[in-house]
């Protein structure tokens, strides 16, 4: 968790950092220990009359003081030696000497209640318990005085040694409590290593479900469809995810920042260092130059600076956009590990009215960093292997599942490799089970801009220019509206897609790209093959909002970011961050999220969060208008009206005129290719091998066996007997309507027969 370095001005008005910040926090909290140590030993030896006169002029001072009472002194030392050392909170020094003033004092009162009567001086809890035990008794009597200085006693304990009486949640409570449920096949990134892990901010509060009059009213959402099961709040409660964990470490920062001045003085470079802020997981070294200095030259030296510091990589942000200052970005010895509680928790998130706000990190100074997807409108994300494009994509939806419910937030999500989203594949938000085949994945697009284009035909009908303005004039008005929920469709692996359909996927992804922003359909799109292959000019052009993470060289970062910065991130959620608004990259620390955090918010959203009822029924309709189960998905052969996802594999106009003509080809030529195909019907090459699938799905044409044409199956003699009247047609689908009824799925199966 970042934090600005104080800093405190001498008379000529420079700034100068104080003596011990360069004193990492365990080295001051030994020292505090080994102080507290010997102080207790000191006063041990001097009970025992052997610290010579120093320590018997101790003695007879404290006992005094404190009576006969006079152990409890080295005990309490002891006890704050013990504090020091194993404490990792912030401002320790001033709890552990609270409570231990605490427990000595009311220690000492209940001394003197329990063992003495007789005056001060010569009481057991000396002069100090006397003063502290007399008002008590005064107010309280005895048994009320012993129960209130030992529950300050006890108090004063758990202070000093920041401890709870609460029982740490093991292993078998942080599982989701949903053991009848089959798990879910998840792989998510692995767990900070124990070492790293180590708490650094302050708890955080609650996360208050909203109540739907609340959460949504100034949208004019509607929320009395939402039904719930044990539970009063619509959105999933805070302490499902882990806080921040890690101490970020930037070594010797004075030291640093002289290697830094010296090192450019070295190059005739004159520059004033600056504030230093520390991040999760670099340290920024701000400076400014002198006059004259071309910032060019500047950042020429990045590797003899990389060299001086021992630094590897290091990166120079040159200027600070809005600030005259040049900063240098090194990374720490050991770093923090953001967690989605803090950010999810803060009052800039809470407050929020933007439906479609979600958490990036913290940038270089740990300040949290939010983004709204419905102003960006579109994102895309790229890098390389295991740089953590999957944890960015898993704290994008959970942010979403923490500020929407399904009544007004829908997800499409597109997982080729099968096992990365497979989490959220039950959860009421999904239009559709999470779609691993790359033939869907056209057809969940071309639905998309089916729907798309009626939801603009609503809005032209309602007098509205976009989904926020019919949300908050239509819906607030007309209770029976449609909602129009927010569509939000995530693609974990670009390339595995734009390698089989490399057409028809980027034509669906830029005519999304260019008008469904005001009808509330979003794009999120992720590869780790940052190429001009998969990521097109086209897409590049219609998607300005980009996150880059690390990559391998700086070609990638150019064509991620048309800038080069990329190749110099860490690894582990660093990335650069790029949106419309701002001009320059921003490099940000991604927020971390663990399988574990995953199963229990998506555990606890399916236990509380039941089915929309007639929201679920009318999605169901618009499925089955279509002749299709929405949980069965056949080839991409067009995509059906905007009411569902149409997965019956039906041809559009154009193709089904197309389809006819190939099948008539095939059927002359007894033999059929893709190419051959081509050169007949002057089409390109995607389109005719989808034709041609078709008709091997048809049962036209025979597999295909290597370079080798497709056999035709039928003959002009079974094409001809196909020719049928529209009686003899209609008489004909009646009969295998017959035929298939009592089989599950009989419908969906009969219009591939």
């Amino acid at each position: 968790m970042g934090r600005k370095k104080n800093k405190k001005e001498n008379g000529n008005g420079k700034t100068r950092s104080r003596w011990h910040d360069g004193i990492k926090q365990e080295t001051k909290q030994s020292v505090f220990a080994i102080f507290a140590f010997a102080v207790a030993v000191l006063f041990t030896l001097a009970a025992f009359d052997k610290a010579g006169f120093v320590g018997a002029s101790l003695q007879v001072f404290f006992e005094l003081l404190f009576g006969k009472a006079f152990f409890l002194v080295p005990l309490v030392f002891f006890i704050g030696g013990f504090s020091f050392l194993f404490s990792l909170r912030k401002h320790f020094v001033a709890a552990t000497l609270i409570g231990g003033l605490l427990f000595l004092l009311s220690t000492l009162g209940v001394v003197s209640i329990v063992f003495t009567s007789v005056p001060a001086n010569e009481a057991t809890g000396g002069y100090v318990g006397f003063a502290v035990s007399y008002p008590l008794l005064s107010l309280f009597d005895y048994w009320a005085s012993l129960i209130l200085l030992f529950a300050l006693a006890v108090a004063g304990i758990l202070v000093m040694m920041n401890f709870s009486f609460k029982r740490e949640e093991t292993d078998e409570d942080e599982e989701v409590e949903v053991e009848d449920k089959k798990p879910l096949p998840v792989l998510a990134p692995k767990e900070a290593p124990p070492d790293l892990v180590r708490e650094i901010a302050k708890p955080m509060p609650p996360l208050v479900a909203a109540k739907p009059e609340d959460e949504f009213s100034s949208l004019g959402f509607r929320t009395k469809r939402a039904h719930l099961r044990g539970s009063s709040g619509l959105l999933p409660p805070i302490d499902l995810l882990e806080d921040d964990k890690g101490t970020p470490n930037s070594g010797d920062i004075k030291a640093n920042s002289n290697i830094i001045k010296r090192s450019l003085q070295t190059f005739g470079i004159e520059v004033e260092m600056m504030e230093v802020n520390v991040g999760p997981s670099v340290t920024q070294y701000t400076l400014k130059p002198a006059e004259g200095v071309k910032l060019s030259k500047l950042t020429g030296l990045q590797n003899d600076l990389s060299l001086a510091l021992a630094a590897h990589p290091l990166r120079i942000e040159a200027p600070i956009p809005g600030r005259s200052l040049v900063g240098i970005e090194m990374p720490n010895r050991s770093i923090s590990l953001v967690g989605l509680r803090s950010l999810i928790a803060s009052d800039e998130f809470q407050k929020s009215e933007r439906p479609l706000l979600f958490a990036l990190g913290r940038d270089v100074s740990g300040k949290p960093i939010y983004a709204d997807l419905a102003k960006m409108p579109h994102m895309l994300i790229a890098g390389a292997t295991g740089s953590g494009k999957s944890v960015m994509i898993h704290s994008f939806m959970m942010s979403l599942l923490y500020r929407s419910t399904p009544e007004f937030l829908r997800l499409i999500v597109v997982d080729p490799k099968r096992v990365e989203l497979s989490a959220y594949s039950k959860i009421p938000h999904l239009l559709t089970p999470a779609i691993t085949d790359a033939k869907k994945a056209i057809l969940s697009l071309r639905w998309a801009v089916k729907e798309m284009e009626r939801r603009y035909e609503v809005l032209s009908q309602k007098g509205v220019r976009d989904i926020g303005s019919y949300h908050s004039n239509v819906l607030s008005k007309d209770k029976e509206a449609e909602t129009l929920p927010y569509i939000v469709i995530v693609v974990d692996e670009l390339a595995d897609i734009m390698a089989t359909y490399p057409r028809e996927l980027e034509a669906s992804i830029v005519r999304l790209a260019q008008m469904s922003r005001a009808v509330g359909i979003h794009l999120v799109l992720s590869t780790q093959r940052p190429s001009v292959e998969v990521i097109t000019g086209l897409i590049k052009a219609n998607i300005t909002s980009r996150i880059a993470f690390a990559v391998a060289s700086q070609i990638d970062s150019r064509t991620i970011l048309d800038a080069a910065g990329a190749d110099k991130l860490l690894g582990n959620g660093d990335m650069l961050f790029l949106s419309g608004d701002i001009g320059k990259p921003k490099r940000i620390q991604g927020a971390f999220v663990s399988e574990k955090e995953i199963k229990k918010v998506t555990g606890w959203i399916m236990e509380n969060i039941e089915d929309m009822g007639d929201d679920r029924a009318e999605s169901h309709e618009m499925f089955e208008s279509q002749g299709a189960n929405p949980a069965m998905v056949s080839p991409p052969m067009g995509a059906g009206p905007s009411g569902g996802i149409n997965l019956d594999g039906d041809l559009d106009d154009d193709d089904a005129e197309l389809f006819e003509q190939a099948r008539q080809i095939a059927i002359e030529s007894g033999k059929i290719s893709t190419s051959y195909l081509q050169r007949r019907l002057k089409l390109g090459y995607a389109r005719a091998a989808r034709i041609v699938d078709m008709m091997e799905e048809r049962g036209i044409v025979g597999p295909q066996e290597g370079s080798k044409q497709r056999e035709v199956l039928i003959g002009k003699g079974e094409a001809i007997q196909q020719e049928m009247t529209p009686e003899q047609i209609v008489k004909e689908e009646d009969d295998k309507k017959k035929k298939n009824s009592g089989k599950p799925g009989g419908d969906f199966y009969e219009s591939f027969s």
